[in-house]
């Protein structure tokens, strides 16, 4: 089955070419990559035109203006310019294992989305993963990460898991499972019907309400939690609002109680909007 990841970037130009370098070595063979550019500078394109050269990624380059914080836009375009059935989700900070792709293309079921996590590192971890560190998998190994930075946590269980106690961990977990820009899968056809994400959205859940239209749509989520692994780059967030967050929550919360399926501010407004 061919995929299409669609991962988000903004002038983290050392970040993406982390993450790229992580989709170079994936199992799963049959992927493109379209990178949801919301503005920024060459340095981003320079690194994207670098990786096609070194290696044989299928990479499709969506940019538009920097006119603030508009994810949800890019997003929009990124899923207009998909060719495969299915749809990975995920942003251009969060580094995939190996077999990241292929768990998603296995654990894919129609009329179910998959939501993931990511395992969050330092900074000082974060700058310390080399090209050679990503290509060997040594920076998925938790001696490894431990020894660069990594704090103890339940949470590196995430990392240790084998497939048979991912299953079990995936089925007992309490976490909700809410659907992950970061790490989340979705049928193309379904993400259509629901027109894609809602543009009045800024940064603050708006994978959450993706998500809830989806359900209202009769999508059923399923954990992937522990076996689609991505280790998440440390970064500021200049961007975060509190109120906006407050008032996306809102929302979410209010699309959910109506049964609200498709948004009008999503895919099918690109026709009329640049």
């Amino acid at each position: 089955m061919k995929i299409s990841v669609i991962m988000t970037t903004y002038n983290a130009p050392e970040w993406l070419e982390k993450v790229l370098w992580g989709y170079s070595v994936q199992s799963h063979p049959d992927f493109e990559i379209i990178i949801g550019d919301d503005g920024s500078d060459q340095r981003t394109l320079e690194v994207i035109h670098r990786i096609q050269a070194e290696t044989d990624l299928d990479i499709k380059h969506v940019w538009q203006e920097d006119k603030g914080f508009r994810k949800c836009r890019i997003l929009n375009k990124s899923i207009l310019q998909a060719t495969g059935p299915y749809l990975v989700f995920t942003d251009g900070d969060c580094i995939p294992r190996a077999d990241f792709l292929a768990v998603h293309a296995t654990e894919a079921k129609p009329g179910h989305y998959l939501s993931g996590g990511y395992h969050k590192l330092p900074m000082s971890t974060s700058e310390a993963i080399s090209k050679a560190d990503i290509l060997s998998g040594r920076c998925f190994d938790l001696k490894w990460l431990k020894t660069h930075g990594l704090k103890a946590s339940y949470k590196n269980t995430k990392l240790t898991a084998s497939p048979g106690q991912a299953r079990i961990l995936n089925r007992l977990t309490p976490t909700a499972c809410n659907f992950k820009g970061s790490n989340g899968s979705a049928w193309r056809e379904d993400v259509l019907r629901v027109n894609g994400f809602d543009e009045r959205m800024p940064w603050g859940g708006l994978d959450r309400e993706f998500g809830v239209r989806l359900i209202n749509a009769g999508i059923r989520p399923k954990h992937v939690r522990y076996n689609a692994i991505v280790i998440h780059l440390d970064h500021p967030r200049g961007y975060k609002d509190p109120e906006k967050v407050r008032e996306n929550k809102q929302l979410r919360l209010d699309n959910a109680r109506n049964g609200v399926i498709r948004t009008e501010h999503g895919i099918s407004q690109l026709d009329q909007y640049s």
